[in-house]
Parts: structure tokens; sequence; C-alpha cells
């Protein structure tokens, strides 16, 4: 039978490892108190997305459009011309130079130690789409490209959100990707929805589990939505009740703002 460890035993040993390997800052090399946190200079760096902002697509507004109007019923001119196939988007900070280093580390730079922070931030900033989800699932990757990079972002994040949150079930495989696609990266708008058209479907042994369920899609970045609107067209048409949507950071172009 395994012995339990005192709690001054397990202090004691952090205090030593802290004195050998200090904690450092998520996004640089700065010294912190505690691990899992940002310094005060990249915490201020960072543009963290607060209300209001698009009940629908989340876009932060640059000043209250409606002000003394529920929160609820604020919804951006794009939405309301072009609403998008997902229900609801949330995100953490605005995907500027100060996210794209802490995104970018994560992702390519295998600095993992972050997900139980970055898990930590979306339960607050997804804390109303928390409120009664079923099940929480990654924007997946495809086979060969979770092979080249050996872990996918958005799986670490979906499950540190529920560790955080305490709702929903994490399900990492709900969503295969069918095909290769190409990087997004310099594509525009249009581009980008046809390059993810018809890439995503349902593993069949989980299709039976989404008749009438809430759906939590989770994904590091959002940038037009193309992705995870062809994921969220996808579970709708497997019989999803509501697709939601959760990522760390998200794209806001000046037109948008306001």
């Amino acid at each position: 039978m395994a012995l339990a460890v005192p709690d001054f035993v397990r202090r004691a040993g952090a205090l030593v490892l802290d004195a050998v390997l200090p904690p450092q800052c998520l996004a640089c090399s700065a010294t912190v108190d505690a691990p899992g946190r940002l310094c005060a200079r990249c915490w201020n760096s960072l543009a963290w997305i607060a209300a209001p902002f698009c009940a629908r697509c989340g876009t932060p507004f640059e000043f209250d459009p409606a002000a003394g109007a529920p929160a609820r019923a604020l919804t951006c001119a794009p939405c309301l011309a072009d609403p998008p196939r997902y229900d609801r988007a949330r995100a953490v900070l605005v995907y500027d130079d100060g996210a794209k280093r802490l995104v970018l580390g994560f992702k390519h730079a295998d600095r993992l130690h972050a997900a139980p922070a970055f898990g930590q931030w979306l339960a607050r900033a997804g804390a109303e789409l928390l409120e009664d989800v079923d099940i929480v699932a990654p924007v997946p990757l495809h086979w060969l490209r979770l092979a080249r990079r050996r872990y996918n972002q958005a799986a670490l994040l979906a499950d540190a959100l529920v560790r955080a949150g305490g709702a929903g079930t994490v399900i990492p495989d709900l969503l295969l990707r069918r095909r290769a696609t190409a990087s997004q990266g310099h594509l525009s708008r249009r581009e980008r929805a046809r390059n993810v058209a018809r890439a995503f479907a349902v593993r069949p042994r989980h299709a039976a589990r989404l008749a009438g369920s809430r759906v939590l899609l989770v994904d590091d970045v959002l940038t037009t939505g193309a992705t995870v609107g062809e994921c969220a067209k996808v579970l709708r048409d497997a019989g999803a009740a509501r697709v939601d949507v959760v990522t760390l950071a998200r794209v806001v172009r000046p037109t948008e703002i306001g």
C-alpha cells in the first residue's frame, strides 16, 4: 500500500526544487514566484478579452455599442450579416505579438508545462459555455501532422480546460481530420473555407453520443472561423444540439472592433 506523503515534506520538496530550478514566466525566461505564471511585463503586454464583446463570435468591442443593454444582446455586424456555423465563441486573448509568443511556444516549442495555466484561463473565458456542456472536444490534427508534432495542442488544452472547469467529458478523438489540409497561415477567408471543406468527420464509434448533445470545441487560435465552422457543421449534421467554441486566442481585425 502506498504511503501518504506529509504536506510539510511536499512543501519542502517544492522549495528545494524552486531553489535549483526557479519557476519561469510562461512567455519569457524571467523568474516568477510560482510555476504557471507570467511576469508583470508579459502580463501587461497581453490583450485580455473582456466584455463588452459580440455575444455570438466573441469579438471584443472597442466601446459599448449599447450601453445598459444585456451583454447577451450585443451582436457584431458581421455575425448579423453572415451568422457563423457555431453558436457562440469565446477567447482568452487577442492574437497579437504577445499572444503569438505564448501560443507558438506551446504549439511548436514543447512548452507543455503551460497547459494547466491555459486551462484555467480558458475556463474563465468560457465559463458561460461550461454551464451546461456535455462533451468537450479538440479540433483534430491529421495523423501525419500529429506524428511530426507528437501531440495535438488543442487536445492538451481541452483536457486542461475540463480539469480546471470541472464540466463536460473530454472526447479527444470525437472528430477526425480525413485529409491533410494546407497550412492556413497565408490564405484568405474564402481560401481557408475551401481548404477545410469536407475535411472533418465524426468517428463512427462516437456518433451515437452526439444526439442532442451540447459540444464545446477547443482550439488554440480562432482566425476566420473556417476550421471551427466546418467542425461545427459536421457535429450539427451528426445530431449535436449546440456547438460552442473556446480558444486561447483569436484574431481581431481593426474593422471588426467597435
